[in-house]
C-alpha cells in the first residue's frame, strides 16, 4: 500500500465536533477500501488567503494515510461531492512524519531571527574597492540642457 498526506478545509460555519465528524466518516471509507489512517490532526479555524466559495476562513485538517490507490480516489469522489469541504489535496509520500506536522509546532521566540541582525554573521570584504564617497549638501543641478522645461501652473480659483 501506498502512503499519503491529505489535508482538506470545512466550512467556517461548521463546529469542531462536525469537522471531527468528517475525518471519522473519510476514515471509515478508507478503512473500508482495505486503508488505514495513522495520525490525525485537526489545526483548527484559519484565515484563508482569498476567499473559497464565499468563506473567508476554514477549518483545516491533516490525515495521515496507508491506503491502496483505490480507495484514496473514493474518498476524494466522496469528497467533491459533499459541499462542506472546501478544499482537498493528497500528496504520495516516502514516509510519514513523526511527531507533531510543521503546523502544529510552536515556534519559539529564541528561534526567529534577530531583528537587529546580530545573526547575519561577520561583514563582507569588499577587497580593494574603495569605500563609497559622502556627496554632502550637492548644489542645485539647474534646467537641463535640451529638455522640455515645466509650464508655470495657473493659479488657484477660490
Amino acid at each position: 500500500m501506498a502512503l499519503y498526506e491529505h489535508v482538506f478545509l470545512a466550512r467556517q460555519d461548521m463546529s469542531p465536533q462536525q469537522v471531527d465528524a468528517l475525518v471519522e466518516q473519510y476514515k471509515g471509507v478508507l478503512e473500508a477500501n482495505g486503508g488505514k489512517v495513522g495520525r490525525v490532526e485537526n489545526w483548527g479555524l484559519k484565515s484563508l488567503t482569498y476567499r473559497i466559495k464565499k468563506n473567508r476562513k476554514a477549518h483545516y485538517a491533516l490525515m495521515d494515510i496507508d491506503a491502496p490507490a483505490a480507495a484514496v480516489h473514493e474518498m476524494e469522489r466522496q469528497m467533491r461531492i459533499n459541499e462542506d469541504v472546501l478544499r482537498y489535496m493528497t500528496i504520495a509520500v516516502e514516509k510519514h512524519e513523526e511527531g507533531p506536522s510543521a503546523m502544529m509546532q510552536k515556534r519559539d521566540r529564541d528561534d526567529r531571527p534577530r531583528r537587529d541582525g546580530d545573526d547575519r554573521g561577520p561583514r563582507r570584504d569588499f577587497g580593494d574597492r574603495p569605500p563609497r564617497r559622502d556627496f554632502g549638501d550637492r548644489p542645485d543641478r539647474g534646467p537641463r540642457e535640451g529638455g522640455f522645461e515645466r509650464a508655470p501652473r495657473p493659479p488657484r480659483e477660490a
